[in-house]
């Protein structure tokens, strides 16, 4: 099992930057890759950003690129999800997730799952 709990949402202005946080407990984090997903109200949840195990490799949502930065610090169990630019579209709650196996994008995938972090971009 893997716990996750999320941090650092909020209200912010258009333009304005937050960076969300994961910290995560149980199993060796480094053997899980993490996800970002996002939901808006009335709306699927939608992937962000994933990043392997071991950092190498990341994957971006082509909405985010160039303002999402997803990173991890293995040794203190935790990931983060570094936002700039934001948009009022950005608005929505944030979860991260893990999983095992191949890094990937699809929500179903994903075995474990943080409550939520609500991010509100005001215009």
């Amino acid at each position: 099992q893997v716990q996750l709990v999320e941090s650092g949402g909020g209200l912010v202005q258009a333009g304005g930057s937050l960076r969300l946080s994961c910290a995560a407990s149980g199993r060796t984090f480094s053997n899980y890759p993490i996800g970002w997903f996002r939901q808006a109200p009335g709306r699927e949840r939608d992937f962000v950003a994933a990043m392997s195990g071991s950092g190498t490799f990341t994957y971006y949502a082509d909405s985010v690129k160039g303002r999402f930065t997803i990173s991890r610090d293995n040794a203190k169990n935790t990931a983060y999800l570094q936002m700039i630019s934001l948009k009022p579209e950005d608005t929505a709650v944030y979860y991260c997730a893990a999983k095992r196996g191949y890094t990937g994008s699809l929500s179903k995938d994903y075995d474990y799952w943080g409550q939520g972090t609500q991010v509100t971009v005001s215009s």
